[in-house]
């Protein structure tokens, strides 16, 4: 069946998976509205971002690889130390997007958001931003959507990409929230000391996991990972001397690294938590892509990388010829949920042990399995 070109789609949210889903239905013709709550577009926020080969595969497709490859920093091998600095292992990572494109590239989140957000500019998608759905009404034919700003409309097909606390999750009856894990990240962008060419990962000393990744020739982002305390108990001012405190205990790369850590503006504290949505991730013409419908501790570095292939999925299905029915958005659940099941239980695994404290773990064995799986096409 021949697509009319009449077809209209919103999209919830303007992070990655939202971005991308745009991007790639419009190349198609179809029409697309993104709505984005926050008013700067994410455009600034965040630290850094580990994308492997499966989710630079899908950037590529999306035509904005050239812009990615100059602005990040590609690396292949993942190194593994002790809290002092020793360098116990150094693996080399899996090529799960194959072997023309780099098996790890570190880069700066904001850059990111701002390569797909001209590539969403760029496609000719009508774009809010600072606008929310604040209700969604279906029927036979299609959903009528109305907007913070007073605004309606009517689309054939909503795609709920507004992150892990999804009001359209909750607004379309799926009652699954995230789950905290135990665990909490402490993140900061800083200068790139010299050698720092990978990223490494301690485990052990005051904190479960130490590491750092480049992302770009003079930058990296550093993270500790401890156990979760209550976010209410710490003080925002004190973001910097929090962090400063678990660093000071790392050797290797980490003093240099510590000496950054001043200023808590730029500290990032975030819980670890996991979901996933089980049974179908659409309800009649609603269906959730990304965060909204799993994500996972940041262990393995795949909650980018799955986010953006279920955008690729959906797009490839939504732009098939088929007809846009349950069948169809079923088939898309159905093709996603091993993989990226595989990858929120190895990820929410691997935190695990670091918080039971097994020292016979198989992590190695663990990751090695887990990518190679994913080498596969989505």
């Amino acid at each position: 069946m021949a697509h009319s070109p009449t077809r209209r789609v919103l999209v919830i949210g303007g992070g990655a998976a939202g971005n991308a889903v745009t991007i790639l239905l419009r190349r198609a013709g179809i029409t697309v509205d993104l709505v984005e709550a926050k008013p700067d577009w994410n455009a600034t926020t965040g630290s850094g971002i580990t994308l492997q080969g499966n989710a630079l595969r899908v950037l590529r497709e999306l035509g904005v690889w050239d812009r990615v490859s100059a602005s990040g920093f590609p690396f292949s091998t993942l190194g593994i130390t002790t809290p002092d600095g020793t360098v116990l292992h150094v693996a080399e990572d899996i090529r799960t997007g194959g072997d023309d494109l780099p098996a790890t590239l570190g880069m700066q989140r904001p850059q990111l958001q701002q390569i797909l957000i001209d590539a969403v500019r760029a496609s000719g998608a009508t774009v809010r931003l600072g606008t929310t759905a604040e209700a969604l009404k279906q029927d036979t034919d299609g959903v009528s959507a109305r907007f913070s700003d007073g605004t309606e409309g009517r689309y054939d097909l909503v795609i709920g990409a507004d992150g892990l606390n999804s009001a359209t999750r909750a607004a379309i009856g799926i009652a699954d929230k995230p789950e905290p894990t135990g665990m909490a990240i402490w993140r900061i962008a800083a200068p790139r000391p010299e050698g720092v060419e990978r990223s490494d990962l301690a485990y052990g000393g005051p904190a479960y996991i130490a590491g750092y990744t480049p992302t770009s020739e003079n930058t990296i982002y550093a993270f500790v990972v401890e156990g979760c305390r209550d976010r209410a108990s710490i003080d925002p001012a004190t973001y910097a001397d929090e962090m400063r405190r678990l660093a000071q205990a790392y050797g290797g790369a980490w003093p240099e690294i510590t000496r950054h850590i001043t200023d808590p503006g730029k500290v990032n504290y975030t819980w670890f938590d996991r979901l996933l949505v089980e049974g179908s991730w659409h309800r009649g013409r609603v269906v959730l892509i990304g965060d909204a419908a799993h994500c996972c501790p940041p262990t393995l570095a795949q909650g980018a990388a799955m986010s953006l292939e279920d955008a690729l999925v959906l797009a490839e299905l939504l732009t098939s010829g088929r007809d846009w029915d349950g069948e169809l958005l079923q088939s898309y659940y159905e093709r996603r949920i091993p993989r990226v099941r595989r990858v929120v239980e190895a990820s929410v695994q691997l935190g695990q042990w670091a918080l039971d404290g097994v020292r016979d773990a198989d992590v190695p064995g663990l990751i090695a399995r887990t990518m190679n799986s994913l080498k596969e096409l989505p």
